[in-house]
């Protein structure tokens, strides 16, 4: 049952800012944030660190905030929410070791040598930059872009960019991988 929650917290979350674009004009924007309860809601149901539990408060105090004031900016805040919790598993890792990235790593090579440590380390920085990054555009698209806008960059942009960095960061590891075979 929890992977069922898993599943329905990653999808809700994939088509939360096209659900919003596409509900803003037709309801309240307090109608609107029983989504973002319900993303709460699954959210703590499925948490496994504390900072899941974090983020589901976050998204829970957006929710309230956009009941209370009737208002789209604290839903178009939660792309925002997400990068920040993203940025700080990811940093937090870099701070008490083993990374996010050398975990799933791991999980293909459990005797990861140092070399292999020191890159998926190198690479949780640069997953790191990129939720700043993101997390910062998500923001200014929030302040100050209109809803299509918003919707456009954090429910399509955002995940090409985010796709794109999967897969450059798939072809250096083969480089990186294969020029070690080779030394």
């Amino acid at each position: 049952m929890s992977r069922v929650r898993a599943t329905l917290v990653l999808l809700l979350s994939l088509a939360y800012p096209l659900l919003v674009y596409l509900a803003l004009g037709r309801f309240e924007p307090r109608w609107l944030a029983l989504l973002l309860f319900a993303l709460a809601l699954l959210r703590a149901a499925t948490a496994r660190e504390p900072v899941w539990l974090v983020a589901a408060a976050g998204a829970g105090a957006l929710a309230v905030l956009t009941t209370l004031l009737n208002d789209a900016l604290p839903l178009k805040l939660y792309p925002v929410l997400v990068n920040a919790t993203l940025l700080a598993v990811f940093g937090i890792s870099l701070r008490y070791p083993p990374t996010v990235v050398e975990r799933l790593a791991r999980l293909r090579h459990p005797q990861l040598p140092p070399s292999g440590v020191a890159y998926t380390r190198r690479v949780t920085q640069v997953w790191c930059g990129f939720f700043l990054f993101n997390g910062l555009i998500a923001l200014a698209t929030a302040l100050y872009a209109n809803d299509r806008a918003w919707a456009l960059y954090n429910g399509f942009i955002a995940y090409l960019l985010m796709g794109l960095l999967f897969a450059g960061e798939w072809l250096v590891r083969r480089r990186v991988m294969a020029g070690q075979a080779h030394g």
